[in-house]
């Protein structure tokens, strides 16, 4: 029986477990059964990965690949196809600049800087990557690390 097919109320088989590549090309290449049975780990959530940094000479993210990202940040908007953006709003000045100390904070532990708009109760939030004028997969791990600060978080 698959993990997949595991009822919620079974505990899971303890011999089913993620495993790695070099796991299953030992188990291959000797022409026998792996010890375990492997089935790959379940796939990260954006917010859970770290930004890479881009240097350039890469494409943009495809529109396909775009929407696909969009799915998992819906508090986003996408412009244009060029950047994400959100907007906050706050009670007041203190709990907007908290907000964006709490940004800054997670884009310097990523290397990765949205530009931030700062007014009376709101936060405009504009991600792209600038090395390749457009949208790369770090502007979406951004946005879902951002999405999970209390600070944004508390705006509802």
């Amino acid at each position: 029986m698959s993990r997949a097919d595991h009822p919620a109320s079974v505990a899971p088989d303890p011999d089913d477990q993620p495993c790695s590549i070099a796991m299953l090309a030992r188990s291959v290449g000797s022409g026998r059964q792996p010890a375990t049975r492997c089935y790959p780990p379940a796939p990260m959530s954006l917010a859970d990965r770290t930004c890479e940094p881009c240097r350039g000479g890469v494409p943009p993210l495809s529109p396909a690949r775009v929407a696909a990202l969009a799915a998992e940040v819906p508090d986003w908007s996408v412009e244009g196809g060029h950047h994400l953006r959100r907007e906050l709003r706050f009670p007041d000045f203190r709990s907007a600049l908290a907000c964006v100390i709490a940004i800054g904070a997670e884009a310097e532990r990523q290397a990765h800087h949205p530009d931030l708009e700062l007014g009376w109760g709101r936060v405009v939030v504009t991600l792209w990557t600038h090395a390749i004028d457009g949208l790369a997969e770090a502007d979406f791990i951004l946005a879902a690390k951002i999405d999970r600060l209390p600070a944004v978080r508390a705006t509802g």
